[in-house]
């Protein structure tokens, strides 16, 4: 792989990190938030939805980092 190509693709790298990033932010109000609920509402549609999203969430960053890892292998190959 030629140079630019490699270039290309770590920015693209650097934009995921940084979109693992937000999403770490993202999950860590949203966890504040759930926690911050009456545990009455914990238990309510409300809070299994929150707790749904950060499911979600923490899927989504577990994905960028397994695409992370991918795209650097081809990038020190």
């Amino acid at each position: 792989m030629n140079r630019n190509r490699r270039n290309r693709i770590q920015k693209l790298i650097s934009q995921l990190e940084a979109m693992s990033e937000t999403l770490d932010e993202i999950y860590d109000e949203e966890e504040e938030a759930y926690g911050n609920l009456p545990e009455s509402l914990q238990y309510s549609d409300r809070g299994e939805a929150m707790e749904e999203a950060m499911g979600q969430l923490d899927t989504a960053r577990g994905s960028i980092e397994m695409l992370v890892g991918e795209l650097e292998e081809i990038v020190q190959s």
